[in-house]
């Protein structure tokens, strides 16, 4: 995709502060637009603006202290970030959390709410507020970063899949409510290099990646640049649509291990 493809546009992204999230926020700043990034400590988002600025790109960077499952906060994020630019042309809803890793039967009801309210609750709160905010007038294109898990079943993950799930439902449902003023899609990832996940990857990369047609794990970058694509005027006429990123793992055969 050629560079500055976002020139003078306006995107907000949730979780901006590290791994996925500030790797769409650089390749954002790299194409040309001012970026925006939301989470909750300011010692994160100091480390990752001074990161962006070292990335080459013409538009400014702004960062804003809040929770993703706060809707309060979310509305103050995106009003604030409508005033100072003038309007949010996109929104990356990336901020997730998982409190929890168990059966099913074993969760608890505060973990639960806490899961939901972030990885559901809070993807409907932030687009409800860039919509109000300017999207309703100006358009734009929201950006869902859901999971892969979200298509599969996990034994130990489950119901932070399950509001994945919910996730890749509620891009098709919103995708028909914004239409045609807004696009929303989303970006399904299978497991990606970060820091966040090293726990989970480094000691085992090269038996994860043995069966994967791809023979590697995601990067940040894989996520980034189809972030990139969706907020892009070349996705301009693609919406309720989910893009799988997992190195092949949603293709193998039944009876090959992932």
């Amino acid at each position: 995709m050629s560079t500055r493809t976002l020139d003078g546009r306006v995107a907000v992204i949730t979780g901006g502060s590290r791994g996925i999230g500030l790797g769409i926020a650089a390749a954002y700043r790299a194409a040309g637009a001012h970026v925006v990034i939301a989470a909750r400590k300011a010692p994160g988002l100091a480390e990752a603006r001074a990161h962006l600025l070292r990335v080459e790109g013409a538009g400014d960077i702004h960062t804003v202290v809040a929770n993703a499952g706060e809707p309060d906060q979310a509305e103050a994020c995106v009003t604030e970030s409508a005033e100072r630019f003038g309007r949010v042309d996109i929104l990356v809803n990336n901020a997730a959390t998982n409190p929890y890793h168990g059966d099913l039967l074993d969760l608890d009801l505060p973990r639960a709410e806490k899961t939901v309210r972030v990885n559901q609750y809070g993807m409907v709160a932030w687009t409800r507020s860039a919509w109000r905010a300017s999207m309703a007038e100006h358009g734009g294109a929201v950006i869902n970063i859901a999971s892969v898990g979200g298509l599969v079943v996990d034994p130990h993950i489950g119901y932070y899949n399950a509001t994945k799930a919910a996730m890749l439902h509620m891009t098709r449902q919103l995708a028909y409510e914004l239409g045609p003023r807004a696009r929303v899609n989303a970006i399904a990832p299978g497991l990606i290099k970060t820091e966040l996940a090293r726990a989970v990857w480094e000691a085992r990369e090269s038996i994860l990646t043995a069966a994967l047609p791809m023979r590697r794990l995601g990067t940040v970058e894989d996520v980034a640049n189809a972030a990139l694509f969706l907020a892009s005027d070349a996705s301009s006429w693609m919406t309720g649509q989910t893009l799988v990123l997992d190195g092949g793992a949603t293709v193998l055969p039944i009876g090959v291990a992932g």
